[in-house]
């Protein structure tokens, strides 16, 4: 059974930091990249960063670059988002998902199964 699922999330004060959790479970083997995207209220769903399973790849938005940094742990089949210098823009909810194809693309449609999300709220 594919499963993602998202920890980590909370309230920090802006200027802060937070690192998010993905588990994957399933059939990682079939897998080729997982991303971090989130959607505040009223808002698209956004692509913030992905990186390639079990490999080196990485690719970040505009938005987030220097700020946001994305990382895995191979043995645990976990891929973290640590996000630094949060500010009450990037309040939102926050998911993972994980793509088959290799467009390597931070658009959502790329995408074939998803997390539930976990809530990041950022305070001034």
């Amino acid at each position: 059974q594919v499963q993602l699922k998202e920890s980590g999330g909370g309230s920090v004060l802006a200027g802060g930091s937070l690192t998010l959790s993905c588990s994957y479970s399933g059939q990682p083997i079939k897998w080729s990249y997982i991303g971090w995207f989130r959607q505040a209220p009223e808002k698209e769903r956004e692509g913030l960063a992905l990186v390639v399973i079990r490999g080196t790849y990485k690719r970040y938005a505009d938005s987030v670059k220097g700020r946001f940094i994305i990382s895995q742990d191979n043995v645990d089949d976990k891929i973290f988002l640590t996000m630094n210098n949060l500010q009450p823009e990037d309040t939102a909810t926050y998911y993972c998902a994980a793509a088959r194809n290799t467009d390597y693309s931070l658009r959502d449609v790329a995408y074939d199964y998803w997390g539930q999300g976990t809530q990041v709220t950022v305070s001034s």
